[in-house]
């Protein structure tokens, strides 16, 4: 386990130098453009649990712009969980999204088909509950040309580390703990010029535990975007609320 969790740090690592790395020198002889956007998340996550290495997962997300007035896009996600042990899964997947255009007056979604494999491995210190994710995602992304589908998708390969910490506060399950998170995605293909790195998403919230199964967390996250240009980035101030439920279907022994 220990060796695992070695492997994990050491790929975070490793993202970390590629995503910080000089690219293109064109690109970085442009001044920084930064927009600044407010956001809102929701999410519902399901993971079900069907027998001791089993399971399956489900999850439905919508995003808006300028906070709740426009769209950002809609995307569900399906995916077979299989556990290793109690502390360490896997899983593969298949999602779909809808991405509203970027360009005042275009009316068009674009749709995204992924395929993702991940590794997720959890442990505790102290009070401290640490989750690390490792994630990739291989992504059709549908070409949009004056807000006309041209029939063309651009094909990317994105990796993502996600390392969350969940600080209890109280011996009671039901009141509320603190989360911090931050998540590291960068991206290769051969479309992929200047932005290697992708986007990073730094989360700080509460969780509460609603039920025995349902739960959610709320707060306040950054997400920090390169555009394609290598130059150009968005920090959309984002407010978050996903909710997770966690049936577990396994038979009980007598």
């Amino acid at each position: 386990m220990k060796r695992t969790q070695n492997k994990i740090q050491f790929l975070l690592y490793l993202l970390l130098i590629l995503a910080c790395s000089p690219l293109d020198i064109h690109a970085q002889a442009k001044p920084k453009e930064v927009n600044t956007q407010s956001q809102s998340w929701f999410s519902v996550n399901s993971t079900t649990r069907l027998s001791g290495k089993f399971g399956i997962m489900a999850d439905v997300h919508v995003r808006r712009n300028n906070f709740l007035a426009d769209p950002g896009f809609y995307f569900v996600r399906v995916g077979l969980n299989y556990w290793i042990n109690e502390n360490l899964t896997a899983d593969v997947g298949y999602g779909r999204m809808w991405l509203a255009p970027s360009k005042p007056g275009w009316q068009h979604f674009a749709e995204e088909n992924r395929v993702h494999q991940q590794i997720q491995f959890t442990s505790k210190v102290g009070k401290v509950n640490l989750m690390q994710r490792l994630r990739n995602e291989l992504r059709w992304q549908e070409k949009i040309v004056n807000d006309q589908f041209i029939h063309e998708y651009k094909f990317t390969d994105r990796i993502r580390y996600l390392l969350s910490l969940n600080l209890a506060l109280s011996k009671n399950k039901y009141y509320p703990s603190l989360v911090l998170s931050d998540e590291l995605l960068i991206q290769f293909g051969k479309e992929i010029v200047y932005n290697t790195f992708d986007q990073n998403r730094l989360f700080i919230g509460v969780k509460q535990q609603l039920l025995k199964k349902l739960s959610f967390d709320m707060g306040y996250m950054v997400v920090f975007q390169e555009k394609a240009t290598g130059y150009q980035y968005d920090k959309n101030n984002t407010f978050r609320l996903f909710f997770y439920y966690t049936p577990d279907l396994r038979k009980k022994k007598s």
